[in-house]
């Protein structure tokens, strides 16, 4: 998922416990979903952001480099000023993106 175009809140949002429990009948089930998703964008984001930087890395230390790396920051900055993982889910979970499984009703149904 391109996380770039989320149109996620970057402030704090409040939200309708109703709304978030919807889906599954029980909140705690709902926010263990929501914070394992965003686990997993944190994670990809973060992968990203280290294989950009990766890009600017030199392996001689030369210490103008380190402190005049423009590129670099401006990619940090960038990363820095994107919605954060937890609003990225929430805006998942309002528009149905999410996908949830229960394995103990699959083994009851089989």
């Amino acid at each position: 998922m391109d996380f770039k175009r989320v149109d996620a809140p970057k402030n704090t949002v409040t939200r309708d416990h109703n709304d978030i429990d919807r889906p599954t009948g029980n909140l705690y089930e709902a926010v263990s979903i929501l914070s394992k998703r965003a686990d997993q964008i944190a994670e990809d984001l973060k992968v990203e952001l280290h294989e950009k930087l990766n890009e600017f890395a030199t392996h001689n230390e030369n210490l103008e480099e380190i402190f005049e790396n423009k590129e670099q920051i401006e990619v940090s900055r960038f990363y820095e000023g994107l919605p954060k993982p937890h609003h990225i889910a929430a805006k998942e979970w309002e528009t149905d993106e999410i996908y949830f499984r229960r394995p103990a009703d699959e083994q009851t149904e089989e």
